[in-house]
């Protein structure tokens, strides 16, 4: 069995390499972003969570589409990451929090919708962390699973295959979010962006 720690400590290894030039490898991600963050349909005066927020790309649109009035968190798990964020000037659009996703530090129930680019490959035990964020959503709220680009284009950007265990495919990750007190309501895959939408249950 794994260690939690362990797997901690690998995922803040690999974005603290790479935290300084994350955002000049991919400069252009920006209306991709803009664009998953418009599939969310967040209101007004809405509180969101920009889970694993990395550098905080997501945090201008989360922020012009919740308004002055709403909430929007970012939380990631690599210091260096929110030091990237706030560098670029991101925390002025949102409240950065070092914080697990796997024990948010929120009430039940206080967010009507989470966004997670990129997030899911990283997680050490998908089912239980993606409780995690239902447990943090109002029943009727929203998860948006992003990627700016892909399955295909990116299993091809880092030379491999992809494999039919891929939690990403869509026959693993309807069930895995079912499990999970969500329900999957769009699934797109295609070059130019992977975009998976789903409803709290309850």
């Amino acid at each position: 069995m794994r260690n939690m720690s362990d797997d901690h400590t690998h995922v803040q290894e690999f974005f603290t390499a790479r935290a300084a030039d994350w955002d000049s490898r991919f400069p252009d991600d920006g209306p991709a972003y803009a664009a998953a963050v418009a599939d969310l349909r967040l209101r007004e005066g809405d509180r969101v969570l920009d889970a694993g927020c990395g550098t905080g790309r997501a945090l201008p649109p989360l922020r012009a589409a919740v308004g002055p009035s709403g909430v929007v968190l970012g939380a990631d798990l690599t210091p260096a990451m929110l030091r990237a964020a706030a560098e670029a000037g991101r925390d002025r659009h949102g409240r950065l929090l070092l914080a697990d996703v796997s024990a948010l530090p929120l009430r039940s129930g206080s967010l009507d919708a989470v966004f997670a680019a990129g997030l899911i490959a990283h997680l050490p035990r998908p089912a239980d962390n993606l409780r995690e964020l239902a447990r943090g959503v109002r029943g009727g709220g929203t998860l948006a699973l992003f990627h700016p680009v892909g399955r295909a284009a990116l299993a091809a950007r880092q030379g491999r295959r992809i494999t039919p265990d891929d939690l990403r495919a869509e026959p693993n990750l309807r069930p895995l979010l079912a499990r999970s007190g969500w329900r999957m309501t769009s699934y797109v895959d295609e070059d130019a962006r992977f975009l998976a939408l789903a409803v709290r249950e309850g």
